[in-house]
């Protein structure tokens, strides 16, 4: 992963030098010894939340609450270690983001057989002494992970991203093409637990077989050099056999739910409360990228407003957030002046943008007129969003679908405005041509969190101008992704017409497919990516072109032609590329850091890695 790794730095430079703050935010010194890396075991880890996970279920899992817990009671046979204190330079950032092996005994590569010659098949094999936590602890086996990728297609909640599998293992396109076929049409069975285990338990997935207990083994449809980044994702979790007696991402399942992680969920309150306790099954020396400094993890849910929960962690009430409570940017200034260490804001790669609804029959299918997309271009203030999210220390406008530090972006812009501040004359006339010379109105889904409900105000005012009307749909974060790639519904009136949807790449360096494939491949299925059903069979041909190349050299001007098809078709208005802020109550720690730690990959905190100094109850 040479080429790949060198990349990495790259990105890494890019993204901080134009942060110009990179992990920033008090002089990053402590006199506590729990800061200068001695762990204090015990306590309770208040988190404060929004709406929560949307998912607990791995499969159907894909929001950041959902990532940031499931780093506690799921494994992977490859992950990603905790992150660095100096991670914001070249080669702590590249080695954040190198997976290493988890649940497996080590990473495979060409040199110690575990990659064929031909990049094909890989081996991997799973460490004893990973155990569930059932009564009596039992070994994790090979057959756990081969049952969780033949849950990916059930016909309840499919995988959060299928594309990653269709695109490489060999047989899982055809398996779940079998699944689908099963749970439908005339006299088909209803899709009960009984069923879906009956079907999944009597097919198999040709490119997926477990030739011993503990060896798992995959064959590919064609070389991946982004195949381990893939596996590192929390859908390839490990999943028990008690979850065949449960219809998959139930209300029933996640009250049953098991761990082969340091922490267990012990209680859970849709909407309230989750409680995380050690997992007494968890042995740590089987896991080389996870703790138990703390005793418990509280998630605390329904708090919607910023202010709110910074005021709490300010306070001692609750220790940090979950990645849907956002720090008011308006805070920021005032916590960077006076050297509160209990801030750093970070690098993420995230982008910021609006989605169409491509099939909406609102306004006599407007969203899917080309002409009034453009408007809508042209339409959007981005000047003003970037002023009510921080200004550019905390958000840089972009104009493209693949955002800086990305494989594939070149910068440039479609649809430029005078000083990014939108442009409603040319807007007007757009609307104009396409039928609408009086304007419209369209339903605008948004997060119902006080800093997404001030960027929709933003936005609607700046459309206002031109004649669009937004009537806004705000939704709790834990529903808000779940009803925005409901694909199957989102062709029917007042579903909404506009997303403010935010995607953060699953992993960093050559990350076309992660980047690109999941938001503008054809996917109009449940739980899709592809939120607006964009379809184009020149794109899907690029894409597919991409991801064959064996670098991201080779294949950067692929996903550039990708951008660039994407944005004359106006599929998305790009917004921008935030930084993220972190704050956290002063009694957290982490290694090197005097306060918490943060994770690329999950966008936030890694809870198994932090403690409480003084370790309150």
């Amino acid at each position: 992963m040479t080429q790949g790794s060198r990349h990495l730095a790259a990105v890494a430079a890019a993204v901080l030098a134009a942060a110009g703050l990179a992990a920033c935010g008090g002089s990053g010194s402590s006199g506590s010894s729990a800061a200068s890396g001695t762990p204090v075991y015990g306590g309770t880890l208040r988190v404060i939340a929004n709406g929560g996970p949307d998912h607990l279920d791995p499969v159907p899992a894909y929001y950041v609450p959902d990532g940031l817990l499931e780093r506690a009671y799921t494994r992977q046979l490859v992950a990603y270690p905790a992150l660095s204190p100096a991670a914001n330079s070249g080669p702590e950032w590249v080695k954040a983001n190198t997976v290493v092996a988890d649940a497996a005994t080590q990473v495979p590569t060409r040199a110690n057989g575990g990659i064929s010659a031909n990049g094909l098949v890989y081996t991997f094999h799973i460490k004893p002494g990973v155990d569930w936590n059932s009564t009596p602890p039992r070994q994790v086996t090979a057959a756990d992970f081969v049952r969780e990728f033949k849950a990916f297609c059930n016909p309840v909640s499919p995988v959060g991203n299928e594309l990653y599998y269709n695109t490489t293992i060999a047989g899982f396109t055809s398996y779940c093409d079998a699944e689908t076929a099963h749970f439908s049409g005339k006299g088909a069975p209803k899709p009960t637990a009984a069923s879906i285990a009956a079907w999944q338990n009597t097919h198999s997935i040709t490119g997926i077989s477990a030739p011993s207990a503990l060896t798992l083994r995959f064959t590919l449809v064609q070389p991946a050099a982004d195949f381990l980044n893939i596996l590192a994702m929390p859908f390839n979790s490990a999943r028990p056999a008690e979850y065949d007696s449960y219809v998959p991402d139930s209300a029933q399942l996640d009250q049953h739910l098991m761990s082969d992680g340091p922490y267990q969920i012990s209680s859970y309150e849709p909407g309230k409360q989750i409680v995380l306790t050690r997992n007494p099954a968890w042995k740590q020396s089987t896991d080389t990228i996870r703790h138990q400094y703390v005793s418990k993890i509280v998630v605390t849910m329904g708090i919607s407003s910023a202010q709110t929960a910074l005021a709490d962690m300010q306070a001692g009430s609750q220790d940090i957030e979950l990645g849907d409570v956002s720090i008011p940017p308006t805070s920021i200034p005032g916590l960077l002046a006076s050297h509160d260490k209990r801030l750093r804001i970070w690098p993420t790669g995230q982008t910021d943008y609006l989605s169409f609804n491509l099939r909406s029959p609102d306004a006599g299918g407007a969203m899917g007129k080309l002409l009034v997309r453009q408007a809508i271009e042209y339409g959007v203030d981005k000047a003003g969003v970037q002023k009510v999210n921080g200004g550019p220390r905390l958000a840089r406008i972009i104009s493209t679908a693949i955002p800086p530090g990305s494989v594939g972006y070149q910068p440039y812009n479609a649809y430029p405005t005078p000083g990014n501040a939108g442009n409603p004359a040319k807007c007007r006339s757009l609307l104009a041509q396409a039928g609408y010379p009086h304007g419209l109105s369209l339903v605008y889904l948004y997060q119902n969190d006080s800093t997404d409900a001030t960027t929709f105000q933003a936005i609607q005012g700046s459309l206002a101008k031109c004649g669009i009307t937004l009537q806004g749909k705000p939704e709790s974060g834990s529903t808000f992704f779940v009803d925005l790639g409901n694909a199957p519904e989102n062709n029917k009136p007042s579903r909404w017409d506009i997303g403010q949807a935010a995607w953060i790449p699953d992993w960093f360096g050559d990350n076309g497919r992660t980047t690109v494939e999941p938001l503008f491949h054809t996917d109009c299925a449940l739980n899709t990516s592809n939120y607006g059903c964009f379809s184009s069979k020149a794109v899907d041909s690029l894409i597919a072109q991409a991801l064959t190349k064996p670098s991201a050299a080779a294949s950067a001007p692929l996903w550039h032609q990708v951008d660039v098809d994407v944005m004359k078709q106006a599929v998305i208005v790009p917004l921008y590329q935030p930084y993220e802020p972190q704050y956290a109550s002063s009694r957290v720690k982490s290694a090197g850091l005097p306060t918490a730690n943060f994770s690329p990959e999950l966008t936030g905190a890694d809870f198994t890695n932090v403690w409480l100094d003084p370790p309150h109850p």
